[in-house]
């Protein structure tokens, strides 16, 4: 899908009910009686299916389209969210953030302007959530593009009258979609007042009106912390004041209240299994290792969740060290070439570096095809709390931020079923049980209490929010270290693969954008870059 145009949305519909409608093709010159025509009605349930399908798979499934990658558990995002790292290019890829050009998730805007459209046409004034949840998916996909690459078409974007529409600024493209979630909000919360609480129909996540507004407003902050450096200069935003308004008025505004509100994406064998097998790289755990910038994190502070994402490394306990000694987790440096990775880490008896679980995201039934790993959440309660925490820390809105950051990690910890005392069974790179481990979170939580609100305290936060989005919510771990620095990202050397070591800050535009809306892309980039496409270059979000 271009951002262009959505005049082929119909079209699409149309080929996905054909597939579904097994049908035959008498002629060349003969309409399919069972595809549907652009006056057709299309369920809005069934548009709603692929809608929320896709905010698990992201712009790499959705569509296929150059540029786009899988936003699902040990792909590409989390390698360069610095979580693990391949030592083997064929099976698992490489570390370089070589990306250029991006996709677009504008497929999830194309079929929100249907859902809405049908929703309209088939109900009338009958209350119903999808225009509600169309505005929410509107600004998702908007901010998904423009957390990318700067300014976007928006306002002009879908109408298939206007092919090459004007580009609206970072700005204004994040003021629109702030304002677009807040009547999702509105219209969600009029249905659950009139009564209309039941589960919405073609969901995949089977929730009630009530538990998307709860997600529309928890990602709202997500939304508006990520613009924490346009906070002071852009009063028009409001930014403090539109987050203090969702904290202080919980009635209008309903949030999480606790992990059982995740809006998560569960694996099945039927139909999802669990990523790692169905890309095939089920045998292979010896070709990734656990990413140093992550593990070391944990280790140092003695967090038991590094027995959750890791194996003692084989050299570690080859040298006499037991698998609850914290210093036998050894992650591997990304800046370092694959070659050397694969040198120290690849073979399974001898690795100086730590693998992934295998008992946990490797073993399961049958044969791995759904893990033994904790469900993929989209939007958590307990990048929630953190968030609420960071902005009390920043002054935003009164509140105790050590309760929310506590309330965090705990949150987090219990993602993984993680209790005090707990015995944990201990595993190496192929599964074979080394022993176990006693859980201590006291000694943890002690070694992690919150400094207080000043920088010391805003570190804290920031680093568990990223420990807490270890293999989900997609690119929300790279996004806050872009805003913040948080935790050190490794780069500069040879393993980065950029020519200069560093890490790109943002991504080029879409090859369709550059190629049919030629004039209006390039001025784009002329007003933000000086016009050169530059991925070294902040947007003005980051700034």
């Amino acid at each position: 899908m271009k951002l262009i145009s959505l005049k082929n949305s119909l079209a699409v519909i149309a080929i996905a009910i054909a597939v579904i409608t097994t049908s035959c093709q008498k002629g060349d010159l003969l309409s399919n009686p069972n595809a549907v025509s652009a006056t057709s009605s299309v369920p809005p349930a069934l548009l709603l299916n692929h809608i929320t399908y896709s905010l698990y798979a992201g712009g790499g499934v959705t569509d296929g389209r150059s540029g786009a990658v899988n936003e699902i558990p040990w792909d590409l995002p989390f390698i360069w969210s610095q979580y693990h790292v391949s030592n083997y290019q064929y099976y698992r890829g490489n570390n370089f953030y070589n990306w250029s050009a991006t996709a677009t998730n504008y497929d999830m805007l194309r079929y929100a302007s249907l859902m809405e459209q049908q929703a309209i046409s088939q109900f009338g004034s009958t209350p119903n959530p999808y225009p509600a949840l169309a505005k929410f998916f509107k600004a998702y996909s908007f901010i998904w593009l423009t957390q990318r690459v700067g300014d976007i078409p928006m306002t002009q974007a879908g109408d298939p009258n206007n092919l090459t529409p004007t580009y609206n600024t970072q700005h204004d493209v994040y003021k629109n979609s702030l304002a677009l979630l807040d009547t999702a909000n509105t219209l969600l919360g009029k249905l659950v007042s009139l009564g209309y609480n039941s589960v919405v129909g073609g969901d995949i996540y089977n929730f009630t009106t009530l538990q998307w507004q709860q997600v529309v407003n928890a990602y709202k902050l997500r939304v508006l912390i990520s613009l924490s450096k346009r906070a002071v200069d852009n009063a028009d935003l409001n930014i403090p004041g539109q987050f203090a308004t969702i904290i202080n008025n919980p009635s209008q505004y309903p949030l999480f209240g606790s992990n059982s509100d995740n809006l998560v994406f569960k694996f099945n064998t039927a139909y999802n299994g669990y990523p790692i097998w169905t890309r095939g790289n089920g045998p292979y755990n010896n070709y990734s290792n656990i990413c140093k910038t992550f593990l070391d994190t944990l280790t140092a502070y003695h967090d038991p969740r590094t027995f959750i994402a890791a194996t003692p490394a084989p050299a570690q306990i080859t040298a006499g060290k037991s698998i609850s000694d914290f210093t036998a987790y050894v992650g591997a440096d990304i800046n370092t070439p694959i070659a050397t990775l694969f040198s120290n880490g690849s073979t399974l008896a001898t690795s100086i570096y730590s693998y992934a679980n295998y008992k946990r995201y490797y073993a399961g039934s049958p044969a791995g095809a759904v893990a033994n790993a904790e469900p993929y959440i989209i939007i958590g309660y307990p990048e929630m709390c953190f968030n609420i925490a960071e902005a009390i820390n920043r002054g935003w809105v009164s509140g105790t931020a050590a309760t929310w950051y506590t309330n965090g990690i705990k949150a987090s910890l219990g993602v993984y079923g993680l209790t005090q005392g707990q015995t944990y069974t201990v595993g190496d790179g192929t599964g074979k049980t080394l022993g176990t481990v006693t859980i201590d979170i006291n000694t943890f939580l002690n070694n992690v209490a919150y400094a207080g609100d000043n920088a010391v305290g805003l570190n804290q936060i920031l680093t568990q929010k990223y420990v807490a989005f270890f293999q989900n919510s997609g690119w929300e771990a790279f996004y806050n270290w872009r805003r913040t620095g948080v935790p050190t990202f490794a780069q500069g050397g040879v393993g980065i693969g950029t020519p200069t070591g560093l890490i790109p800050r943002r991504w080029q535009y879409p090859t369709d954008e550059l190629n049919y809306n030629t004039t209006n892309c390039k001025a784009a980039i002329t007003s933000q870059f000086g016009g050169v496409d530059d991925l070294t270059k902040d947007t003005w979000l980051t700034k």
